[in-house]
């Protein structure tokens, strides 16, 4: 047997040659480049890549070492493929997006459009985005939302996008890859539900709870405590203060704002019953505008894998190679495609960033169906 200080200086020089190939390599992936530059030819080339990882792990002697090389090469491919649009960018070739750079969002006259009623926590987001004194009405689901602003009839929408307790909010993620319409803003506010009566109703008389889905989660260990109580799901939290108020009985309260409370003449039975007492709600600023602020610092893209080991990392390693602070990360199922995913990233920076630039080339050509959902101004930090 041999001495181990044997085998690991053996390994250090192994290692030494691997490094020393990996930069001839790299290097002739350059030349590479500056031909494909020239002639104007694609970076990526999967037919290729495909064929030569299959030919490269049948040199693998064990299946261990065949799926060993083949994982070591799909790395060193990937690698070359980021140092090539590099170097595209770097010769002037970039690729703008359609979007329009603009110094700031023109609210003067804008009609705003939010999904509830009035005091719906959307409500208070847009207030504190556009003011109190915006132009704005509201309608019954937020897919009416995206289609007023889709037709014309408003000029922004806002939705509930994450909460810091219930997380995201799955439908408005859908609608944002089903319509063309893109991110321009971000709003965070506090959310502090309260349990709301009729003026008579006391503790003792409830019964039954009305409140927005997410709500009710956010209040669950509430809720738990009061197990005899009825839950029913609304669309909107001032639908449920709403509803109360028309139904007139004193066994039916709402989780809603204490706001709602003053609009519709109820009691506050409870205050700041949700779980987190430190509760938030993320909602975007939507418009029918490919537009970015100057400023904007934070892009939002949607895109599908292929169903391949290793795709997802592949794709995520563009920002690692680009210095690019990736903030998030959801997946959505695809529709009418069993265990396949749609995934949502938010990323720092600007579609002028040369590194943006690059990072979205690569995952233009390497993804599918990539869609930048907007580049704007983050709100997280100010809330």
């Amino acid at each position: 047997m041999r001495d181990l200080l044997e085998l690991r200086d053996e390994i250090d020089q192994i290692d030494s040659q691997i490094v020393d190939l990996y930069e001839r390599r790299m290097a002739i992936s350059e030349e590479v480049a500056e031909y494909k530059i020239a002639v104007g030819k694609k970076v990526f080339d999967k037919q290729r890549e495909v064929s030569k990882l299959e030919t490269l792990s049948r040199k693998g002697t064990t299946p261990f070492l065949k799926h060993g090389i083949r994982e070591l090469f799909e790395q060193i491919m990937s690698m070359s493929r980021k140092r090539q649009y590099q170097l595209l960018t770097e010769h002037g070739q970039t690729e703008k997006t359609d979007f329009k750079e603009v110094d700031h969002l023109n609210y003067k006259n804008a009609k705003i459009v939010f999904q509830g009623t009035e005091g719906a926590y959307s409500q208070l987001a847009l207030n504190e985005y556009f003011g109190e004194n915006a132009d704005s009405y509201h309608v019954d689901t937020w897919r009416d939302a995206m289609e007023a602003i889709q037709n014309g009839e408003a000029d922004y929408a806002v939705f509930p996008i994450e909460n810091s307790s219930a997380g995201i909010v799955s439908e408005n993620y859908d609608l944002m890859v089903e319509y063309n319409n893109y991110i321009v803003g971000e709003q965070i506010i506090r959310i502090d539900h309260a349990l709301l009566g009729l003026p008579e109703a006391d503790m003792d008389d409830i019964t039954d709870i009305y409140s927005h889905p997410q709500a009710l989660m956010q209040c669950s260990k509430y809720l738990e405590s009061h197990r005899d109580w009825e839950k029913h799901s609304l669309k909107n939290t001032a639908m449920s203060a709403q509803k109360i108020k028309e139904d007139g009985k004193k066994n039916k309260a709402a989780i809603a704002s204490t706001l709602t409370a003053d609009i519709y003449g109820l009691k506050v039975l409870d205050e700041a019953i949700q779980n987190n007492k430190k509760n938030y709600t993320k909602f975007i600023i939507v418009a029918n505008k490919k537009i970015f602020e100057s400023r904007a610092n934070k892009i939002s893209i949607s895109f599908e894998v292929p169903h391949e080991s290793g795709s997802l990392y592949h794709k995520l390693s563009h920002f690692i190679y680009n210095g690019i602070n990736m903030n998030k990360i959801e997946s959505r199922p695809v529709q009418g495609k069993a265990w396949e995913y749609r995934f949502f990233v938010d990323i720092e920076g600007n579609l002028n960033d040369a590194a943006v630039q690059n990072a979205l080339r690569g995952l233009t050509e390497e993804t599918i169906r990539l869609k930048i959902l907007g580049n704007y101004v983050s709100a997280e930090g100010n809330e």
